[in-house]
């Protein structure tokens, strides 16, 4: 009762905080991904938000929870399933990952997997159909098992054209552009499958006289699975899925369907507790009422440590600590665009170098709470990090605020002094001013990993592929969103306009294009990196699939509309935060 009195109280802030993204004055950078306009909405009635039930969730759910987690546990591992027919095991497989559950069989995946791929052959010889082979491809290589693009030549011709049969099998041609997306640089026969795929599946979209398959085609080609959430993105999708393999439905379809949604609602009553602690120690930094123009957005600086940690509902606290960090990202770059002066800004920097608290004494006064705030909460996490896991990373937690501000202050000086930079300048500085080393790295620390362990230290380097991919997929996306905002007032600064600038005579449009493709050839090397990881070190694997989270959010923070809105992002914050309170509500 305590908690629905909490949630009620703060029901009208979260729902001001949608309305209020992105209004402040528009800022030059996005940090940790965040953008300058985000005009959200709430389509429904304002009435359903203004009363006590909008966070109750009804717990009377139709289906015995724990007992269908074991019913489907004994279907997974079931002989005549895993034996008899491997590919339909496959399927489940899949089914299973793809809706949000498949933490809770992590031992039996694992199992299945490998038994695939030490009893079939590394060419693929024993895939019948193009989408047997795309799907065996795309889980083993996301599990960490070597296996070579080279598979997809056994559905080629003479003339090296992919047959006949293969244009006319959707299913077949939608797994194909699915598999591609986990490429590496190099591998141009998936640069080749994902070209022709595409292509046959947005004609198909156009052709499909099932408007329930055209709408699944067109989702799956703008959010495919690999960079995807796929638990919002995938919702009630198996049973077109199946129509698409022309196959019957599976008897595991319909419980699977349930358990995905009891699953949701069982962690959406822990999201919105967690909130409420990001909100209330928020507030009671008291840090917006001495910077009134800085962002106040709670909501969205949780959505981002939510949604790295979605895949462990127990990860309460590390979620909550994530987002403190991520919360100074975006009031740093606040101060750097909205307030300090040249010189204001390079003793700011300075003090964040040498974290001391003496250095306060020496910051204007609008500056003083703000730094103090962030060594107290740096601090507290560093220690602890120490009480629960015996190791203190303080020195580089530390090293990686000093670096964020140091960024902070050469873009400060691009923009005061007219010196622009040449865009790849911008972007190998853009990669660190979007937050995502320092927000990364807390993380790895925060998860109980040590910098000393494996390969522990290499990952935590800015430079690491790992923190480099996902910071500029982060700042490339950003820019790419950016530019697409008809009110940008062009002072800002992008890759897109130094690129263009490096490049006379270049279209807008050949810009965009070349960012796109560079934002494709960095998610090579970041599935390449998770990929040795993966391999490398399973106890990394956690940590490489919360840097992959991280980046999945990129399409939904930049789905723009024609009017400049992101309303993908807030159905999914709705999906995950709000609504529904019920399994009758999920279903209609």
């Amino acid at each position: 009762m305590a908690l629905l009195c909490n949630l009620s109280r703060c029901t009208s802030k979260f729902l001001n905080e949608f309305a209020y993204l992105g209004k402040k004055k528009p800022c030059r950078r996005i940090a940790c991904g965040a953008t300058a306009r985000q005009n959200w909405s709430i389509n429904s009635e304002p009435s359903e938000y203004q009363n006590k039930h909008l966070f109750r969730v009804d717990h009377k759910f139709p289906i015995n929870y724990e007992n269908k987690l074991e019913e489907l546990r004994h279907l997974l591992m079931k002989p005549t399933l895993t034996q008899e027919d491997p590919m339909e095991s496959l399927i489940l497989v899949d089914a299973i990952q793809l809706s949000g559950i498949g933490h809770h069989y992590r031992e039996e995946i694992h199992t299945i997997l490998t038994h695939y791929y030490v009893k079939n052959p590394r060419d693929g010889s024993s895939s019948s159909t193009i989408h047997d082979a795309a799907l065996s491809f795309r889980l083993l290589r996301q599990q960490g098992c070597h296996v070579s693009a080279e598979v997809f030549n056994n559905f080629k011709g003479q003339d090296g054209k992919f047959r006949g049969e293969v244009r006319r099998d959707i299913a077949g041609l939608l797994e194909l552009y699915e598999a591609t997306q986990l490429g590496f640089e190099g591998e141009n026969i998936l640069v080749e499958a994902e070209d022709f795929s595409s292509k046959l599946l947005h004609k198909c979209t156009q052709e499909i006289e099932c408007s329930k398959w055209s709408r699944h085609l067109n989702t799956r080609l703008k959010y495919p699975c690999h960079k995807s959430i796929t638990r919002f993105t995938e919702t009630n999708n198996f049973l077109v899925r199946s129509d698409l393999r022309g196959g019957t439905v599976n008897s595991w379809e319909k419980p699977l369907m349930e358990l995905a949604e009891v699953e949701l609602l069982l962690a959406k009553p822990i999201y919105q507790e967690e909130l409420l602690q990001v909100h209330k120690w928020w507030d009671g930094l008291g840090l917006t009422k001495e910077l009134k123009l800085a962002r106040n957005q709670p909501l969205k600086w949780y959505t981002w440590s939510m949604t790295a940690l979605i895949n462990d509902i127990r990860l309460s606290k590390q979620r909550i600590e994530l987002t403190k960090s991520i919360a100074f990202i975006y009031l740093i770059d606040d101060i750097f665009d909205l307030y300090g002066t040249p010189d204001e800004l390079a003793i700011f920097t300075e003090a964040v170098d040498k974290w001391d608290y003496a250095a306060i004494d020496k910051l204007p006064e609008y500056m003083k709470m703000s730094y103090k705030a962030l060594l107290d909460t740096t601090n507290e996490i560093a220690r602890m990090i120490f009480e629960k896991h015996g190791h203190n990373p303080i020195n580089t937690l530390k090293e990686t605020w000093a670096s964020l501000c140091k960024a902070f202050s050469v873009e400060a000086k691009w923009f005061a002094g007219g010196d622009l930079p040449r865009a790849e300048e911008y972007l190998a500085n853009g990669k660190v001013s979007s937050g995502a080393h320092v927000a990364l790295v807390h993380l790895f620390y925060i998860l109980g990993l040590s910098g000393t362990q494996n390969q522990g230290a290499i990952l935590l380097e800015e430079n690491s592929t790992l923190i480099s991919s996902a910071a500029a997929i982060l700042r490339l996306s950003d820019d790419l969103g950016s530019a697409k905002d008809e009110q940008q007032n062009g002072k800002d600064g992008s890759y897109i306009e130094y690129y263009m600038r490096d490049n006379d005579g270049l279209s807008f449009k050949q810009a965009r294009e070349h960012v796109i493709n560079m934002i494709a050839s960095e998610w090579k090397l970041l599935n390449k990196e998770c990929f040795d990881v993966n391999h490398y070190s399973p106890t990394l694997s956690f940590y490489r699939e919360a840097c992959l989270n991280l980046a999945r959010m990129v399409p939904l923070m930049y789905s723009y509309d024609d009017n400049q809105r992101l309303p993908v992002l807030e159905k999914y914050v709705n999906f995950m935060l709000l609504k529904p309170k019920s399994i009758e509500q999920i279903n209609n």
